[in-house]
């Protein structure tokens, strides 16, 4: 823990106190050098807090307005990927947490375009996982298409949000979780999955899409021979252990491999929408920020059910 000032809202920013702040299996990847960015760094991009001020050119939000802050922090606004609404995959972004300060800290500035306002029905401390984790597990959703029978690799912060908005949508959902994790499976049942079982199992039946969030590329030839022909497997996390090889017959038949890369703006209002009419609730377990090297080695271990958040 260090003692710093308050940072300073330039025009385009809002300065936020924070109220909650979810811990991502993003922050572990970049703490523990797995994804290498600018130090030192304020980790943190599932943040919810307060308005408090606002720099010159801020019209969204006025002063005392709680607001959600994502990992995608800023774009260009110039670039190919840009102009194509595709800001995503923009060529010069900013990443809260891990290009600039996040949210494990008492304050935090953000561009104000790039923040959500979070639906009144949900409080602080169960938001803040909808950030990042119900983000990329939508945007992940998404790509699946018309899939209605999904596996879900790795049942963390991410799949359990997942999992009850594509039950309540009618999908039938697979769980796959560490071989002999009886209490996490036993989770994905309780959260809407219609089966759950071990990463080295095969669910009862044929998957149309299946979702990897597990940072484990051993897991794209198993999920592979999951899904039917035509189906598609996404690769939901920002990193991954080396994919092995595989024969060739475990893609052919027109599956498909895709990654999921942030998310835009446009993401955000569809899932807050989504989830407005679908009865999501996120399961979080929270610590207080000055033991934020204990949720992290909690997440690290595998031991936490849904997700955690840091609060002041």
């Amino acid at each position: 823990m260090v003692e710093r000032a308050i940072p300073v809202a330039r025009p385009n920013e809002v300065l936020i106190k924070v109220t909650a702040c979810g811990v991502c299996r993003t922050d572990l990847h970049i703490i523990d050098g797995e994804l290498c960015g600018p130090l030192p760094i304020v980790p943190g991009h599932e943040i919810v807090g307060r308005v408090i001020a606002k720099g010159d050119n801020v019209t969204r939000f006025a002063e005392g307005d709680r607001v959600g802050v994502p990992w995608l922090g800023s774009t260009c606004g110039r670039c190919h990927y840009c102009l194509k609404r595709h800001e995503n995959l923009c060529d010069d972004p900013a990443f809260t947490g891990f290009t600039v300060d996040g949210g494990y800290a008492s304050h935090v500035v953000a561009d104000a375009d790039f923040c959500f306002a979070i639906p009144p029905t949900i409080d602080d401390v169960h938001a803040a996982p909808l950030l990042c984790a119900g983000l990329i597990g939508f945007r992940a959703f998404s790509m699946c298409g018309e899939a209605r029978r999904i596996g879900l690799y790795g049942f963390g912060a991410s799949a359990h949000i997942l999992a009850q908005l594509a039950s309540a949508l009618g999908c039938r959902i697979a769980a796959f979780t560490r071989p002999g994790d009886d209490e996490s499976q036993i989770f994905a049942r309780d959260m809407g999955c219609e089966w759950a079982g071990g990463t080295n199992m095969m669910p009862p039946f044929e998957l149309d899409a299946a979702i990897i969030f597990a940072p484990a590329g051993e897991l794209v030839p198993q999920a592979l021979a999951a899904v039917r022909k035509g189906g598609t497997v996404i690769c939901a996390g920002i990193h991954m252990s080396d994919i092995p090889s595989f024969p060739y017959d475990l893609l052919w038949g027109e599956r498909q491999l895709r990654s999921v890369a942030n998310l835009t703006r446009a993401d955000g209002e569809s899932f807050f929408s989504a989830i407005g009419t679908a009865p999501v609730q996120t399961q979080v377990e929270t610590f207080p920020l000055a033991k934020a090297n204990h949720a992290l080695d909690r997440l690290r271990e595998g031991t936490i059910n849904g997700a955690a958040v840091l609060i002041p």
